[in-house]
């Protein structure tokens, strides 16, 4: 779990920034999230606090958008494409490929934390189906070995 001191100077200068714009809940999580790459769990009551809303009423928010971590992403996040072109030219294969080679299945982190998979439901990239993201760089026509060879070059650290 993160240490109280890591993450809450960050939500209180985002909070500070944010917290008068009207409908400000979506804007102050996606600020928390950019600076942090999540939303810590413990925040939820200052979040709330500070919009005069309920626990629940955050929390709700941030487990009904996808887009929310309420853990840490690791140091290089994947994303494959689940849309039906991708899915007709062999995702559901891939998606296998890459969950046997990670050790992981969507929304979890490998152990040495390095390699966050998730799904994505389009990349705009039908014409090159499968398609990923890996560090937000649109991959394309990805075969089992090319996502091999692509998560060859990732920079791992120890």
């Amino acid at each position: 779990m993160t240490v109280v001191a890591d993450w809450e100077p960050a939500v209180q200068t985002v909070l500070d920034r944010l917290h008068a714009l009207p409908g400000a809940l979506l804007p102050i999580l996606h600020g928390i999230q950019e600076e942090l790459g999540y939303v810590p769990p413990a925040a939820v009551p200052m979040i709330a606090s500070a919009l005069n809303l309920s626990r629940a009423e955050v929390h709700g928010v941030i487990t009904f958008y996808h887009d929310f971590r309420d853990t840490p992403a690791g140091r290089h996040q994947i994303h494959i494409c689940r849309a039906e072109s991708c899915q007709a030219v062999g995702a559901e294969a891939l998606i296998a490929h890459a969950e046997q080679k990670l050790g992981v299945t969507f929304h979890q982190t490998t152990a040495d934390g390095q390699v966050t998979l998730e799904p994505i439901y389009c990349l705009g990239n039908c014409a090159l189906s499968p398609a990923i993201t890996i560090d937000r760089q649109v991959h394309g026509r990805v075969s089992p070995a090319r996502f091999d060879a692509l998560l060859a070059g990732l920079e791992r650290t120890p």
